[in-house]
């Protein structure tokens, strides 16, 4: 399993892109959900830090509390 994983910055809550941090992250198939995030979380520099999850089928949602940041976590087979 391959993650795509971004952080990017906000603006009015909304992602703007106006800078990008982009990475991949290779898994096993029988990685949970957890690892997954946390794999994603350190290949973003967002090791310890707290994160708003929302789970939207496809694409998981991060929002680090405190930070006008937002990631993306997308899935590839």
């Amino acid at each position: 399993m391959k993650l795509s994983c971004e952080l990017t910055d906000t603006f009015c809550g909304q992602a703007n892109y106006s800078w990008v941090r982009r990475a991949e992250v290779d898994l096993p198939d029988t990685a949970t959900p957890r690892q997954q995030i946390t794999a994603a979380k350190a290949a973003l520099g967002l090791t310890g830090c707290r994160c708003i999850k929302s789970d939207l089928g496809d694409l998981i949602e991060l929002r680090p509390t405190g930070s006008c940041t937002v990631a993306f976590i997308t899935y590839h087979s």
